[in-house]
C-alpha cells in the first residue's frame, strides 16, 4: 500500500520538479505579457504621446463625445433586455422539462460560434430596403437600419448569451428545493422569485451583467454592418476608432482607444474585488471560482 502510494506521490501533477513548475509559470507569465500587457501598455502610450492636454482634446471632439454617448445609450438598452431574457431563458431550462430544451440550449449558444459580421447581415436582409420589412417599417416612418434601433438590435444578438451562460449552470446546481418550500409555504410566484430564486443567483447575474456590459461596448463586427458609420450619427465608440485612425488621427483613435480598454479593466477590477470581498458567499451558492 505504501509503494502505491509513493508511486502515486511521484505521478502525481502537483509534485513535478521545480523547474518544470517555474518554467510552467513563466510561460503563462510571458503569454500573458505579450499579449494582454504589451498592447494595453502600447495604447496608452500612444493616447499620451502628446500630452495629457492633447488627450482630453482629442476625447473631446463632437465625434468622440457623439460615440461615447452612442456607446452608453446602446449598452444601457441592450444590457437590462439581456438579463431579463438570461433570467427567463435561465429559469425555463434549469427548472422546467419540456420539448426543445437542448435545442433552446443550443440557440443560446449560436452568437458565440456564428461571425458578428454574419449576425450584421441577417439584420441587413431582414430590413433593408430589398426585403419586406424594412419599406413597410419605413413607411411608418420607422428606421431599423443605419440608425440607433439596428445598432441595439445587433448588440443585442451578440451579447444575450453572457447572462444566460452564466446563471443556467447555477441554477441547475441549486436545484428547485429553496423553491419548492417556499411555495410550499404559501409564498407567491413573485415572492418565490424575488425573495428567494434572485437572492441565490444575484452573483451569477452580476458576473453575467459585467461581461454583457464589457461586450456591448465593445462590439464592432455587427454594428459596423448596420451602424452605416454615419459620422456623429451612429458611430460608436469601436467605429469611430478605426475612423479616426484611417484619418490618421493617432491621437484620437488611441485616446478613444484607451476609454475602452479603460471600461474593460474597471470591469476586470470590479469583478476581482468582488470575488474577493464576497468570496465566502459565492462559495456557498457555487459561484466562488
Amino acid at each position: 500500500m505504501a509503494i502505491n502510494s509513493s508511486a502515486h506521490r511521484l505521478v502525481s501533477p502537483t509534485n513535478e520538479p521545480t523547474w518544470v513548475r517555474w518554467t510552467l509559470i513563466l510561460v503563462g507569465v510571458l503569454f500573458m505579457a505579450l499579449f494582454l500587457v504589451l498592447p494595453l501598455v502600447a495604447v496608452f502610450s500612444e493616447a499620451f504621446r502628446q500630452g495629457i492636454g492633447a488627450y482630453f482634446d482629442a476625447l473631446r471632439q463632437p465625434d468622440a463625445l457623439s460615440a461615447i454617448r452612442l456607446t452608453l445609450l446602446v449598452a444601457a438598452i441592450a444590457v437590462p433586455l439581456n438579463v431579463v431574457f438570461g433570467i427567463a431563458a435561465s429559469w425555463a431550462i434549469a427548472k422546467y422539462e419540456f420539448k426543445g430544451k437542448a435545442f433552446l440550449t443550443t440557440l443560446i449558444d449560436l452568437p458565440f460560434s456564428v461571425s458578428p459580421v454574419i449576425s450584421g447581415l441577417v439584420y441587413v436582409l431582414l430590413f433593408g430596403s430589398g426585403s419586406l420589412l424594412g419599406p413597410w417599417l419605413k413607411s411608418y416612418g420607422i428606421e431599423i437600419l443605419f440608425a440607433v434601433p439596428g445598432i441595439v438590435l445587433a448588440t443585442i444578438f451578440v451579447t444575450f448569451p453572457f447572462v444566460a451562460r452564466e446563471l443556467i449552470p447555477l441554477m441547475q446546481d441549486q436545484g428547485t428545493g429553496d423553491e419548492e418550500a417556499a411555495l410550499s409555504l404559501g409564498a407567491s410566484g413573485w415572492q418565490t422569485f424575488w425573495r428567494v430564486t434572485l437572492p441565490n443567483i444575484k452573483w451569477g447575474l452580476l458576473y453575467g451583467v459585467l461581461l454583457c456590459n464589457a461586450r456591448a461596448m465593445g462590439e464592432f463586427g455587427a454594428v459596423a454592418v448596420v451602424s452605416g458609420k454615419i459620422r456623429g450619427q451612429t458611430t460608436t465608440m469601436p467605429l469611430q476608432v478605426e475612423m479616426f485612425y484611417n484619418e490618421y488621427q493617432g491621437t484620437a483613435a488611441f485616446a478613444l482607444a484607451s476609454l475602452l480598454a479603460l471600461l474593460a479593466l474597471v470591469t476586470l477590477v470590479l469583478k476581482t474585488v468582488l470575488e474577493w470581498r464576497f468570496s465566502d458567499e459565492l462559495a456557498a451558492t457555487g459561484r466562488g471560482h
